[in-house]
């Protein structure tokens, strides 16, 4: 909104939402890196499956679904590393637009929507 409204990038308001994006994205990371460890669809599946042996929804849990989301949360990190460099509202508000709407782009992508409507 701060892009296309031309407004000034603030401390108070833009800051801290890129910042709790930010910071929310590794938190869900880390989350979702102990849930692979553990669950019967992550590590184990390709253990016991092996990566010829899985079915489309197996490898999107245990490969595709670990593997976009680990660069979401890196698109999202190199947008909040970039707009530090930037001394305009614009450039600022532009970085984050492009690496955080990527990441959320990315993020919906591999959510396996099939499981939780049928």
């Amino acid at each position: 909104m701060g892009l296309v409204g031309n407004k000034m990038f603030t401390p108070e308001k833009d800051f801290r939402l890129s910042l709790f994006t930010l910071i929310l994205s590794h938190i869900q990371l880390v989350v979702g890196l102990i849930l692979f460890f553990v669950s019967v669809n992550g590590l184990k599946a390709i253990q016991t499956l092996g990566m010829g042996g899985m079915n489309a929804p197996s490898r999107l849990l245990a490969v595709e679904h670990p593997f976009v989301n680990i660069l979401a949360v890196i698109l999202i990190t190199i947008g909040w590393s970039r707009h530090k460099k930037f001394m305009e509202g614009n450039k600022k508000f532009q970085s984050i637009a492009i690496f955080y709407g990527l990441g959320l782009i990315f993020f919906l992508s591999r959510i396996p929507w099939g499981q939780w409507f049928n």
